[in-house]
């Protein structure tokens, strides 16, 4: 019998979360994000839900040739764009789109044009509005911006920025607000269609912003981008990856005895203890602490100790009838329909709902729903 851990994977939830997307954004495109190997649910295994996204968006080439070899024949944008020269012939080969962010990524579009000039690009310029990670300064924006617009290579042109703060306030204001307004004071004499939303931005702010394509993210995968304000359940968002075990031994602490390496939990009453087959070499947080839930049979509980390579204490204490073969659920849903947002248990773990969904390991079989 193989050991009882599995990840779900909820397409109907997917499917669900990406027409949300598509409703908070009505008058745009929206693309669908999957980089991460789709936030680690899989490209192959989250395709079916996403083909109705206007297009995919991605960091690595390898992960767009397996979105053209599922049979994507639509948009796909490099959104880190490109890292060598001959990252544009691969671009060429697949009809990728990219996003050029810096000096240097011009000057190996210039060189390639001299040897491709058959070539055609969709370019999303961007720019560093504040985010200070990728981008054209303020300043040099319009310098970049006219040197492509004199490539013949370069087919369309997409304005395009990322907002550090749109899930809250930035120093006392609505977190748009100083990115946005210098991006559109630099954008204005070059009319072409902007990116500017993420899954924050699309949820908070569609009505405050223009944006031709959104890009959404974290929003399809069943995470609230601004928890704790909002959960998902106040953005119509529904869990797209359970993370199940069982209970594998149970045991019975008296007083004063300690549980797992540390002895981190010393019970203070009798206590009953359920070992769980999840460990840190499954992807679960090594950080979590006692107090982070899961759900037993459907009931909410807590973590108890430390969490080792393979195994997990939880407390069952209140749940007699909790025994051996007892369904854990570390996120997600439970078979029962009770469920357990994933930015509840990242918050108690001290990270957020991303690093969870792609931390899990490949030792965990994956069935999709």
């Amino acid at each position: 019998m193989p050991r009882p851990i599995q990840a779900f994977i909820h397409l109907d939830a997917l499917a669900h979360n990406l027409q949300v997307a598509k409703n908070n954004a009505i008058a745009s495109q929206v693309y669908a994000v999957v980089k991460a190997n789709a936030y680690g649910h899989g490209i192959e295994r989250v395709y079916d839900a996403f083909k109705q996204a206007d297009g995919f968006a991605l960091l690595d080439i390898a992960e767009a040739e397996r979105l053209r070899a599922l049979g994507w024949q639509g948009d796909i944008l490099l959104l880190e764009g490109i890292f060598s020269l001959q990252d544009l012939a691969d671009c060429h080969r697949l009809n990728l789109s990219f996003t050029l962010h810096s000096a240097h990524q011009i000057e190996w579009l210039q060189q390639f044009q001299h040897s491709h000039s058959d070539a055609q690009f969709n370019i999303f310029v961007k720019m560093n509005s504040g985010m200070n990670r990728l981008g054209f300064s303020p300043e040099d924006y319009q310098n970049a911006w006219q040197q492509l617009s004199r490539l013949s290579c370069v087919h369309t042109m997409t304005h395009m920025m990322h907002f550090s703060d749109a899930d809250g306030m930035r120093f006392g204001e609505l977190g748009i607000q100083y990115q946005y307004e210098l991006f559109q004071q630099i954008i204005q004499q070059f009319p072409a269609p902007v990116t500017v939303s993420n899954s924050a931005a699309i949820l908070r702010h569609s009505v405050d912003l223009h944006s031709d394509i959104v890009r959404s993210g974290i929003m399809l995968y069943g995470s609230s981008p601004d928890y704790p304000s909002h959960r998902i359940q106040d953005w119509n968002l529904l869990p797209s990856m359970s993370l199940r075990s069982e209970i594998i031994a149970v045991q019975n602490l008296s007083e004063g005895h300690s549980v797992g390496y540390g002895s981190r939990f010393v019970a203070d009453r009798p206590m009953r203890i359920g070992v769980v087959a999840c460990g840190y070499a499954d992807g679960y947080q090594r950080l979590s602490a006692t107090g982070t839930p899961v759900l037993v049979n459907g009931q909410r509980t807590q973590l108890v100790g430390r969490v080792s390579m393979d195994m997990l204490t939880v407390d069952l204490t209140d749940m007699p009838q909790a025994d051996v073969g007892a369904e854990v659920v570390l996120w997600g849903n439970s078979s029962c329909g009770a469920v357990l947002s994933i930015d509840d248990v990242a918050q108690a773990s001290g990270t957020v709902g991303y690093e969870l969904m792609c931390g899990v390991t490949q030792r965990v079989p994956f069935v999709i729903q």
